[in-house]
């Protein structure tokens, strides 16, 4: 099995997504720059990214849910399953946590040893959700904030298909 990686998406292919799907995250910080980042694993046979939530307050509070993990007991934030979305490989980069030595390269790389600690419960986690919103058996309430896993799959393939034929 191998390990989780630390990926930061194009903003372009989240732009593109975001035509089909309004629950895509947008990059709050888009004038400063700041890295759409989370954690990339597969799924069948598609490549998913979960973006990673900073530490916060609420998240020491907060319980783990079907769609959301607690990062270290939320000390080092969280993952947001119900807003994964598929990739390819051109959808995004990887990140040289060694490259670095800011406080934020600092977190991500607590963040992903614990990940890669966490890997197995992680991906469990991670297709169980998608395996419930395909099926339709998730509570509404739950399947009204995921994205749409299955659209984004067939908007993926179309883009990057689109990309190697251009």
């Amino acid at each position: 099995m191998f390990n989780l990686e630390i990926v930061k998406i194009d903003p372009n292919y989240c732009d593109y997504l975001r035509k089909f799907d309004s629950k895509i995250y947008y990059n709050k910080y888009q004038k400063e720059n700041r890295p759409f980042i989370g954690v990339l694993f597969k799924i069948k046979n598609m490549n998913y990214f979960a973006p990673l939530s900073s530490p916060k307050a609420k998240h020491l509070v907060m319980k783990n849910t079907i769609d959301l993990i607690k990062i270290k007991n939320g000390e080092l934030g969280a993952i947001n399953f119900n807003n994964m979305i598929p990739v390819q490989e051109n959808n995004y980069e990887r990140i040289d946590l060694n490259s670095s030595n800011t406080l934020y390269a600092n977190l991500l790389k607590q963040q992903l040893k614990w990940l890669n600690q966490n890997k197995i419960q992680i991906k469990k986690k991670a297709y169980n959700l998608y395996r419930l919103y395909k099926e339709d058996k998730l509570l509404a309430n739950i399947r009204n904030r995921c994205c749409n896993f299955i659209l984004l799959e067939e908007k993926c393939f179309l883009y990057n298909q689109n990309l190697i034929m251009n």
